[in-house]
């Protein structure tokens, strides 16, 4: 029932009386203002309305419904079915779904059809429709709503054409990370005779650069020299770094290959640079492998970098301690804790970086993985070649799932079992 309707039936309003008094003159003021004719009201309401026989041969339609269709009065009413205003799938639609559920509920709401304008035009809506039955409960009309869903459908479409430009950017950045962080580690690493050689690198998110690097390089005819490290920070910034103290390291080797002396060199280059802004400093251990005996011997210097782990060939696992190692970048002059290691027939000497350690596992607590845990780990593999040792802590790694928050590099040098 209108308003006007329900104020014609009471009566005049009755003055009602607030606390501060205002309640009288505020009523007052809303009775008013001008009420809507029912007629007009109907006609030029902001949705299209008709009225449909059960059969859907439509007998009433206002004035809004028949602007947006470009038809006229006589030429709908009457004359027309609803589905005839449909397009041809709203028409398969309707006759198949939209219909029947009229007829079984009684009442379908905010269905999105298409109508097909006198121009052929196509004009989204939302259909709502309702059946009026009489007292005895039989059914004599379909009172349907229609609004133009002509916004929201530009609006979704928009909203769809930027969701798609998002993800193209998105899948070209990720293209652009994985080139980059690409270039950042050796495409393949040549094994010195007698030593078996793999490496992995986990990449913890394919948005960003991580700043961890491994290499495997021949100095000379009985020397190589090897290094795996953690720049700080992420991004461009710690591409740029990662490049930095890749070539550094290198080229410091290649001078002088003494492992305390490589990473003083690479101290110098990223402690002399301006960083108040720019923060340059990594974590590396650096080795140099040379055959001896009827194995390998490793002298490695650290510069603040967790421990490598040895893998005996006896079926036991070490760290190979290398205490009191600063960062590499931070101080004029570091400290750089150096130890030898001689890798025998079956043993396998593990390097990574403390993405694998500081994973966070899946208990309530959040706790991180940890050196203990990785040494048991390994203690369970030993004896295992470096293949094997690299496949296995590439499943720990997978089976961190969200809980591996940084990239980890893994770089393991054995030396294969005598039969």
């Amino acid at each position: 029932m209108m308003p006007g309707a329900d104020h014609a039936e009471q009566g005049p309003p009755q003055q009602q009386r607030t606390a501060d008094g205002n309640g009288a003159q505020e009523r007052a003021g809303y009775w008013g203002l001008p009420e809507d004719d029912p007629e007009d009201l109907y006609e030029n309401a902001p949705c299209g309305y008709l009225s449909t026989r059960m059969d859907g041969r439509i007998v009433k339609a206002n004035r809004t419904l028949l602007d947006w269709l470009g038809r006229s009065h006589d030429e709908v009413v009457g004359r027309m079915r609803f589905a005839d205003l449909l397009t041809v799938g709203g028409k398969i639609y309707h006759e198949t779904h939209f219909a029947p559920l009229v007829h079984l509920q009684h009442e379908v709401s905010g269905i999105a059809l298409e109508l097909r304008t006198a121009d052929g035009t196509r004009l989204p809506v939302l259909v709502t429709s309702v059946v009026k039955t009489d007292s005895s409960g039989q059914p004599q009309l379909i009172r349907t709503t229609v609004n133009s869903a002509r916004d929201r459908r530009a609006y979704e479409a928009e909203l769809l054409r930027s969701r798609e430009k998002a993800e193209l950017e998105r899948e070209h950045s990720q293209r652009l990370v994985s080139t980059l962080q690409q270039t950042l580690v050796p495409p393949a690493l040549a094994s010195p005779r007698g030593m078996e050689v793999t490496a992995h690198y986990h990449v913890a998110s394919p948005d960003e650069v991580s700043g961890d690097f491994y290499d495997l390089f021949p100095l000379g005819k009985d020397a190589w020299g090897l290094f795996v490290g953690d720049v700080c920070g992420k991004g461009a910034p710690a591409a740029v770094l990662t490049s930095l103290a890749r070539y550094t390291l290198r080229a410091a080797a290649v001078y002088n290959p003494d492992p305390v002396a490589v990473l003083t060199n690479l101290n110098t280059v990223l402690n002399t640079a301006d960083h108040e802004h720019d923060p340059r400093f990594c974590t590396v251990l650096f080795g140099v492998l040379k055959p001896e005996d009827d194995g390998f011997a490793i002298t490695l210097a650290s510069g603040g970098h967790p421990d490598a782990l040895l893998l005996r060939h006896s079926g036991s696992a070490e760290y190979i301690p290398t205490p009191g190692g600063q960062l590499i970048g931070v101080l004029a002059a570091p400290d750089v804790a150096t130890t030898s290691v001689h890798l025998s027939p079956g043993d396998t000497l593990l390097l990574y970086t403390d993405g694998l350690t500081e994973a966070h596992t899946a208990s309530d607590s959040g706790d991180r993985y940890g050196d203990e845990a990785l040494l048991g780990y390994a203690d369970v593999l030993a004896p295992c070649t470096a293949s094997d040792v690299v496949s296995a802590i590439t499943q720990l790694l997978d089976a961190f799932g969200e809980g591996l928050v940084d990239d980890t590099a893994v770089l393991a040098l054995g030396v294969p079992a005598r039969n």
